[in-house]
């Protein structure tokens, strides 16, 4: 089982209560300097006058996906109220790189609805003074973060002088000065830059990358598979779980478009066959032994299925070029609608999108004793017509396999890998690309590898960071201790006031929940469990 922990894993020292965690209080009140972002949603009047259930649903799943990304960046969310969402960091420059994360997943998810339905935020970061009282943050740095946000196009951002002043020179990315501003309930105007992501925007103009492109080679190879037998790619077309508004028994849309989700744009790295995304292990020993070495000029491409490269060509747009046609050629017999985009050229990586969220490995500790066989209608979190994919394609597939699942009920598979190993690299690359998120693994070959819970119902991916119902003392704490245990059922309660009872590596579910309810309730009152494994539960 792998559990995502903010901070280093420690190991548990026992099972039980976690005193020096759930029973601290934060002091009342102190005054600090935080960077602050804001943001809220562009028109959330009108989709909500449209389809109020469907709108509140959607909120909700938009609003994990921001507590993960901010977890992500060391920093809070401290209040959601309506459609607002008011978190803090302690660096203005992870604010920034957690807003352009956030707005291009969100991009990406808007692309599953047509226009009048898309959910845009807009967001507003800048550094104050604020004071903290019982977890929440007041004060002129959260009130002029709030009015930034609505200067902001939906999908971009706008943050304040001294934001820009920090981020500017840090991050491969141009902003755009529009000025001095009047803003309302604030004294003095704010001098404000402008960042417009993902599309066309009217007031500002779009974002510029910077950086330079790399060095180019020569000589000629394509990288296609061996043998299509060899990959079966099985969840590509069928990740759309995400589709919240639509009936349930809907048959899924392959997507149109099929890119990894954009992570904060940077300058060029240096090539690292090992690390490229998606692709099987055979395709970097290629690239390390035939494509490092040959001179220029050359390029890589990548989808989610194959990569091929080519060298030995007159420049580096014609190496580009050939580049994606060979990996078009490689992909279109295993999965038709997967889109080729070049991660290399030269020896530098050009692909800006960084790494797709990962958990912190090891991605899959095997346990026996938790371990049970694998059948699509214990699957907790997938819709419907994911599980009618599911029984076509993972369940009648070869190993080795290995299924992903993301705090959404996204999924991602991949059959018929040259080892475990790798399948439940490319799942969890897949998965984590697409959600924008980190997902796990909850299945290796024909077995869950985590423990699926069935006295109580899952509704997502428990992070403990961030966690509202959480003392705000505890989280971290919770999280590493749920991070060390790696066999066995764990469960978490919480009580009225945050405190918690925490249980790990218990031998049945049931003592997990009973142990957990047990030790809340030495410190607390009206406990819950809200936890088991690796799921959030709630009663059934």
């Amino acid at each position: 089982m792998d559990m995502v922990a903010a901070g280093p894993l420690q190991p548990a020292r026992h099972i039980g209560i976690v005193h020096s965690v759930c029973d601290s209080r934060a002091p009342l009140m102190k005054r600090k300097i935080a960077a602050i972002l804001a943001a809220d949603i562009a028109g959330y009047s009108k989709l909500v006058a449209e389809d109020e259930e469907e709108t509140l649903r959607r909120l909700e799943s938009y609003r994990a996906v921001f507590e993960d990304f901010v977890t992500r960046f060391s920093g809070r969310i401290f209040n959601t109220a309506g459609d607002a969402i008011l978190a803090e960091f302690s660096s203005a420059v992870d604010a920034v790189r957690c807003a352009i994360d956030l707005q291009e997943s969100l991009r990406t998810r808007n692309l599953a609805y047509p226009a009048s339905r898309q959910m845009s935020f807009r967001i507003g970061i800048t550094i104050g003074d604020v004071v903290e009282r019982d977890g929440d943050l007041l004060g002129d740095g959260v009130n002029i973060a709030s009015r930034l946000s609505g200067l902001a196009e939906p999908g971009g951002l706008c943050v304040a002088r001294t934001v820009y002043e920090q981020a500017a020179n840090k991050l491969s990315v141009d902003f755009v000065d529009i000025g001095e501003r009047e803003v309302k309930n604030i004294p003095t105007p704010i001098h404000v830059y402008a960042l417009a992501l993902g599309g066309k925007h009217r007031r500002f103009r779009a974002l510029t990358l910077t950086g330079k492109r790399g060095a180019s080679f020569v000589w000629a190879v394509a990288v296609t598979a061996a043998s299509l037998a060899a990959l079966v790619v099985a969840g590509l077309v069928y990740f759309t779980a995400l589709r919240t508004g639509g009936p349930v028994g809907e048959a899924p849309a392959a997507p149109a478009i099929i890119e990894p989700a954009a992570l904060t744009p940077r300058p060029p790295e240096m090539l690292v066959p090992e690390i490229i995304p998606f692709i099987p292990d055979r395709q970097r020993i290629a690239i390390r032994t035939a494509y490092m070495s040959a001179p220029d000029h050359k390029a890589i491409a990548i989808s989610y299925a194959q990569a091929a490269f080519i060298t030995d060509q007159k420049d580096e747009e014609t190496a580009k070029a050939a580049a994606l046609e060979a990996c078009g050629r490689a992909t279109e017999p295993i999965a038709p609608r997967q889109r080729c985009v070049i991660y290399a050229v030269g020896n530098s990586v050009v692909y800006g999108r960084g790494r797709p969220p990962l958990p912190p490995e090891p991605w899959v500790t095997r346990d026996p004793a938790i371990e049970t066989p694998f059948t699509v209608e214990s699957l907790p979190l997938a819709r419907d017509p994911v599980r009618k994919n599911l029984h076509q394609v993972y369940v009648n597939g070869h190993g080795p396999k290995a299924l992903a699942i993301s705090p959404q009920g996204m999924v991602g598979w991949y059959v018929r890998q040259s080892s475990e190993q790798e399948a439940v690299r490319r799942s969890l690359e897949f998965c984590g690309s697409r959600a924008g998120v980190a997902c796990v693994i909850v299945a290796v070959n024909d077995a869950f590898v985590v423990p699926i819970p069935s006295a109580m119902k899952a509704v997502g991916l428990f992070r403990a960071a961030g966690n509202p119902a959480i003392a705000p003392a505890a989280r971290d704490d919770v999280a590493r201790r749920l991070a060390s245990a790696t066999s066995g059922w764990s469960a978490v309660a919480v009580g009225a006031s945050g405190r918690c009872g925490l249980v790990l590596k218990a031998a049945s579910e049931r003592d997990a929940i009973d142990g957990a309810l047990m030790d809340c309730s030495r410190l607390d009152r009206a406990c819950r469990v809200v936890a088991i494994g690796p799921f959030a539960v709630e009663p059934k």
